[in-house]
């Protein structure tokens, strides 16, 4: 394989990585849709938490008014509508309770009728209680609820926007229990509630904003950290790969301009010898010779196979069809069946046919020794713009521990294949069981 594919197989490397920046803002978009999904769920939890205080600040409101204020303000003559109660319990809600919060007053008896309120209209007029009314008056406790406004008792309260009805017993001088019930407007309760809850709201949003503003720079060196990590480690396996085949190179042009010279030499000194008539060789001897001949020649042939499978010289001259054929005639000479298939319009880069020539030696290799196949068939296509690779046996097959055990015990050309499929944005599936052979399927972008 010539140099320049190393330096190309490099700059793949750089070229195809994916950008630090980009991998930083996608986290940084995350961080912040994630913040954004906590912010709003939090802002939910506190307007309710605001809500929930707010209607208690206004139960607390209106005990104040009712037990604190307006109570002690009480005379007997008040059930029977003397006018004198009447006036001192208006001029103390007139002045101390009335306001821009509380809208309106009424004192009901157990009966449903209104001893007083600041409407003076309605004095005297009875209307059923609601249920929870007569409940708070029999329970005693303080109630507090968004008025429908709907009930003909609330036809003077109408146009005064939302009014939370606030209510709670309050005693008579004699002891009667009466119900005190103040009307307030709701955007006095919700402003309370957000006064509440929002400085929280806001030290959260700040807190979390930091918080982001703070990971999006210590993401960018821990990104960028990773990424010269990741750049190195497969530079040192381009590297290791490139190494290996000039190793590959080299031990096969040494074997082929040596040992196999000398072999060859040695086989045709061995022929001639057993040929010679001068002086005639005994007949022992001669078999002897021939043996050792036949024994030579088919040393050179097991070396010439060795040497194709360690550097496949018809990958560069006859191209990959032919190279993947001498693997394949390894396995006739055991009697095993084999097909090769090859899509025509299949046009390979100069790397993806390197790594798929090695994933099929591995798989033709394993097969061999481990899996007892009677057919093996190789297939090569490319479709939706990925190559694909796919070696099948009718082999023992393997469990998956089998395959774990050897990789434990130092067998890593399975392994090393993922990695290669990976650095190409590709992958590498062995599927095997006990007596259902192996599918071996390796893919990569292409052709």
């Amino acid at each position: 394989m010539p140099t320049t594919g190393g330096s190309a197989s490099r700059a793949a490397v750089t070229d195809d990585a994916p950008s630090v920046a980009a991998a930083v803002a996608q986290f940084a978009l995350t961080g912040l849709i994630v913040l954004a999904a906590f912010l709003v769920a939090a802002l939910f939890l506190f307007r309710s938490i605001g809500q929930s205080e707010a209607l208690r600040d206004a139960r607390q409101y209106a005990l104040l008014s009712g037990q604190g204020i307006v109570e002690p303000e009480l005379r007997d003559g008040l059930a029977a509508g003397h006018e004198a109660a009447l006036a001192r319990v208006d001029t103390v809600v007139q002045e101390r309770v009335l306001g821009e919060r509380v809208v309106r007053v009424k004192i009901w008896s157990r009966d449903g009728r209104v001893l007083y309120s600041d409407e003076p209209r309605l004095i005297g007029s009875t209307y059923a209680l609601d249920p929870e009314k007569l409940g708070v008056l029999r329970s005693g406790g303080t109630r507090a609820e968004l008025s429908g406004l709907d009930g003909p008792e609330n036809r003077f309260e109408q146009g005064q926007g939302s009014l939370y009805e606030v209510y709670l017993p309050i005693r008579l001088p004699d002891g009667t229990a009466v119900l005190f019930e103040t009307y307030q407007r709701a955007t006095s309760v919700v402003s309370t509630g957000r006064r509440i809850w929002l400085p929280f709201a806001a030290l959260l949003l700040v807190s979390l904003v930091l918080l982001w503003l703070v990971q999006v720079p210590l993401a960018w060196r821990l990104a960028r950290r990773l990424r010269r990590s990741q750049l190195d480690r497969e530079t040192f396996l381009v590297r290791a790969v490139e190494a290996s085949a000039d190793e590959r190179r080299r031990i096969a042009a040494d074997l082929h301009d040596g040992v196999v010279q000398d072999l060859a030499g040695i086989s045709y000194s061995l022929s001639a010898a057993a040929e010679s008539t001068d002086p005639e060789p005994s007949p022992a001897l001669r078999t002897t010779l021939l043996e050792a001949a036949a024994a030579t020649r088919d040393g050179m042939r097991r070396l010439r196979s060795l040497l194709v499978e360690i550097h496949p010289p018809n990958l560069r001259s006859a191209g990959l069809e032919a190279a993947i054929s001498d693997l394949l005639a390894s396995l006739h000479a055991t009697g095993i069946e084999t097909s090769l298939d090859i899509a025509g319009d299949v046009a390979l880069s100069e790397e993806t046919e390197l790594l798929f020539y090695r994933a099929a030696g591995e798989a033709i290799r394993n097969v061999v020794r481990h899996s007892g196949a009677k057919r093996v068939s190789v297939r090569i296509d490319a479709t939706g713009g990925r190559a694909r690779l796919e070696v099948m046996d009718d082999g023992v097959g393997f469990a998956s521990a089998d395959r774990e055990r050897s990789r434990a015990e130092g067998h890593v050309g399975l392994s090393l294949l993922e990695e290669l499929a990976a650095r190409m944005r590709g992958s590498l599936e062995v599927q095997s069981a006990p007596g259902a052979g192996t599918s071996f399927v390796m893919e990569v972008p292409g052709p």
